[in-house]
């Protein structure tokens, strides 16, 4: 039987696309002191629109797209911060590391604007 995944998506600026790299394509960084959630999003229209806000701060913002298998997501409930496709999975700093673990697969960027 073939486990199940989710599909979750996730803007980012060039720091942690570096970091992303640095892990091989595997892991997430850890959160700041001042980022107490991390904020993967549900779909990709969504993740192409947030990371706009990352080409205007930082210059430059990739979209990545990666898998986590269900079983861990069950534990979180998706948060609509907006229109309805603004859609958010809110996973606290402290569990990241345990999402990792979850990870199938590579964050694959998925989108490059600058």
């Amino acid at each position: 039987m073939t486990e199940k995944l989710v599909t979750l998506y996730r803007p980012c600026g060039q720091k942690e696309y570096d970091l992303v790299a640095a892990s091989g394509f595997k892991r997430w960084p850890p959160r700041l002191p001042e980022q107490p959630i991390f904020y993967p999003v549900t779909n990709e229209k969504y993740a192409f629109e947030v990371n706009k806000w990352n080409v205007t701060d930082f210059g430059k913002g990739y979209v990545t797209r990666f898998y986590v298998k269900e079983a861990f997501m069950l534990k979180y409930k998706v948060e609509t911060v907006g229109g309805s496709n603004h859609t958010e999975w809110w996973i606290p700093a402290e569990d990241l590391e345990e999402m990792n673990d979850n990870i199938v697969g590579i964050i694959e960027i998925i989108g490059e604007e600058s």
